[in-house]
């Protein structure tokens, strides 16, 4: 049984809608049945017809889809819906979604702002409705296994985190030669009152968390916009404290030139270490004090069921984000059907990054904006 899904956002032309649709159909755990592709009627209806839906099952608007598919009978109805607008245009359709009784795939950042995201939180509680965020980074099957690792003292205590994330695209001010993907992110009306940080600093804080199991307690923050006449941090940096007594440095830059998007992770504890890196995914590096640096390689039998469970190739070929993206959807899909049939889902597949690490992000968001402007050198984490 595929779960019927529908998209908010994500219409011709736009990167991130055709990698959701990408992901929801590797496992063909989904059937796309409708969606709202644009808030303008005629290019939402030509993104329609390019994907072979039926006319009257595009919408013109998120409002339009919400209300007409839930008077649709119950198997015909969408029962997911996956939202991928820009940062503020999040919030909205997911309340009304989840207050309709359809659980939702939503894009990181959550929303808006930490007070959104509150009440998003308190929504999906009183619904009951599920809800998955795109932290893509952790469904990598190599960081699945550096969490296990972790998780079963195979380090020992935690004492050091890094975590990097450089890109180099926003380099040169791109957003006034009209590229639509530089100019939302770019814009405070848009994204928020964080640009990198928002963006891909997000991304390099959920991941410190997820592979660690420990939670940011302090931040001490460098916040700097480089590029000329740009509204938004392109760069930054921060030391980070964490609720076991470690400590961690958190980078995240967009004008990091010749940079793609090679997000990197270190952490480091009593008896030893372990590095990841999205430019070699498929493995996971692993440092001894008292016997040589092991290489370990996704797909191999002596990785945990974790891995393999979002492992789809034998060893030695490679996968990558598109699969991570894949793993987020198929894991989200395996837990609704366990609902379904009235049985409890694998912790496996409960293993993807929901309501409480939106708000999390959203927290670090705001917390490290208002460090980069303190002259205070700890900011106490707060939500």
């Amino acid at each position: 049984m595929r779960l019927r899904l529908g998209m908010i956002g994500g219409g011709q032309g736009t990167f991130i809608g055709a990698v959701h649709r990408i992901a929801a159909r590797i496992d063909w755990e989904y059937e796309l049945v409708c969606g709202a592709f644009s808030s303008d009627a005629k290019s939402s209806q030509a993104s329609g017809l390019l994907l072979g839906l039926p006319a009257n099952r595009v919408y013109n608007s998120y409002t339009e889809l919400i209300e007409q598919e839930k008077q649709l009978p119950e198997h015909e109805r969408v029962q997911v819906i996956s939202i991928v607008t820009p940062n503020h245009l999040h919030f909205a359709p997911a309340k009304m979604a989840l207050e309709n009784g359809f659980h939702v795939i939503l894009d990181k950042p959550m929303t808006f702002s930490l007070a959104e995201a509150k009440v998003l939180d308190r929504v999906v509680r009183t619904t009951g409705k599920l809800f998955c965020l795109t932290h893509t980074y952790t469904d990598y099957p190599m960081i699945k296994e550096a969490r296990q690792l972790i998780n079963a003292g195979k380090l020992g205590t935690i004492r050091k985190v890094y975590v990097d994330y450089p890109q180099g695209w926003l380099s040169t001010f791109l957003e006034g030669d009209g590229n639509k993907q530089a100019s939302w992110r770019t814009d405070p009306g848009k994204s928020g009152i964080a640009g990198a940080m928002g963006d891909i600093g997000t991304h390099a804080f959920n991941l410190a968390e997820y592979v660690t199991g420990l939670e940011v307690t302090q931040i001490c923050a460098d916040i700097n916009i480089v590029v000329q006449d740009r509204k938004l941090d392109d760069d930054g940096a921060a030391l980070l404290k964490f609720n076991n007594g470690a400590s961690g440095v958190l980078t995240a830059s967009q004008i990091a030139a010749g940079e793609e998007n090679n997000l990197k992770i270190r952490v480091y504890g009593e008896t030893g270490g372990l590095e990841w890196q999205q430019n070699d995914a498929n493995s996971l590096r692993i440092m001894y004090i008292d016997k040589p640096v092991e290489v370990w390689r996704a797909g191999a039998g002596y990785t945990s069921l974790f891995a393999l469970q979002n492992t789809r190739t034998p060893p030695g070929h490679p996968e990558g984000y598109l699969e991570a993206f894949a793993n987020l959807y198929r894991n989200f899909a395996l837990t609704i059907k366990a609902g379904l049939e009235g049985k409890a889902a694998l912790p496996e597949a409960l293993d993807y990054p929901g309501i409480k690490e939106g708000v999390r992000g959203m927290a670090f968001i705001e917390n490290v904006i208002a460090s980069g402007k303190s002259d205070k050198k700890w900011t106490e984490f707060s939500i």
